[in-house]
């Protein structure tokens, strides 16, 4: 999305189609900043909610990236989802000359700035001193207008960052693994129904308690509507590094008829657990019949 005559209309159709949330994406490419274009997209609706999928947080200081987003939860009147990652895209780093950390230390400095920004959303002074981050004596104004704060995100696919996801987050977005930086056939081990499964178990053994609280959520990157679910499946799969069996069970792909893809979510959901789905722009027409089925179960 690169302008308004394309974020406005995906914005209302996304609401006139049922979609719960409409969420952008934290890379320095062709598209709109994040911020901006949730307010734009809130702005352009009533009821949709707009989400970050999500904000790298080695790009922005967390104090900022708070505020920032308070004020979007304020004037979309309290319809923000905040999701955060530790970052990940080499190319992002690269061409900016961000130093890019080892994933242990994105991914510490990532709980710290989780911590500050819950702390700043409370509207108190408070003070932070960590290994990556101080603060002192900060009151972060304005408050979220969601209590006690907007749904947070987090998205990862390694035991650490999804163990840390398990300790503070409302939503647990299931990736691949991607320490490559790209996303590629390498990450499709990390893909498979059985790779989900452990991740999962990552996430209840760091929740504990609050487990059954959690949503999962999940990013598909491939959709097809087709009457040749097994030919595609046969075609594409070693594109991504899965066999023809593990392609047709992996939680990040849906291919075949409508009625097929609605069975196949249902099972996701009874079986792994996971509610939630992202699509890119590009799928909404495709997904919209799927959309209308699932509305409501």
């Amino acid at each position: 999305m690169s302008g308004p005559e394309e974020l406005v209309p995906l914005a209302r159709k996304s609401e006139d189609l049922g979609v719960a949330v409409l969420t952008v994406a934290d890379h320095l490419d062709d598209h709109l900043a994040p911020i901006p274009a949730l307010m734009a997209a809130a702005s352009a609706t009533t009821t949709l909610r707009v989400g970050s999928l999500v904000f790298a947080n080695d790009y922005r200081h967390p104090v900022m990236l708070a505020k920032d987003a308070a004020s979007v939860d304020v004037l979309s009147g309290g319809r923000l989802e905040f999701g955060i990652g530790a970052g990940w895209m080499t190319d992002d780093y690269r061409a900016s000359g961000i130093p890019m950390d080892r994933p242990g230390v994105r991914i510490k400095r990532l709980e710290e700035a989780i911590q500050i920004i819950i702390a700043t959303w409370a509207g108190e002074s408070f003070d932070f001193d960590g290994e990556h981050y101080r603060i002192d004596g900060l009151v972060g104004l304005p408050k979220p207008v969601q209590s006690p704060r907007p749904p947070l995100l987090i998205g990862g696919g390694g035991r650490r960052v999804l163990s840390l996801a398990g300790r503070y987050a409302d939503i647990v977005g299931l990736n691949p693994i991607l320490t490559s930086g790209v996303i590629d056939a390498a990450a499709g081990p990390s893909a498979t129904f059985e790779a989900t499964i452990e991740k999962i178990s990552w996430i209840r053994e760091a929740a504990g308690d609050r487990f059954g609280q959690i949503e999962l959520q999940t990013r598909i990157h491939m959709v097809l509507i087709t009457d040749d679910r097994d030919g595609i499946f046969d075609a594409l799969s070693g594109e991504f590094g899965l066999t023809p069996q593990q392609a047709r069970r992996t939680p990040h792909a849906l291919c075949g008829t409508v009625d097929q893809i609605v069975e196949d979510l249902l099972e996701r959901r009874e079986t792994l657990g996971i509610s939630t789905i992202g699509i890119s722009a590009s799928s909404l027409d495709d997904m919209a019949p799927v959309i209308a089925k699932l509305a409501g179960t």
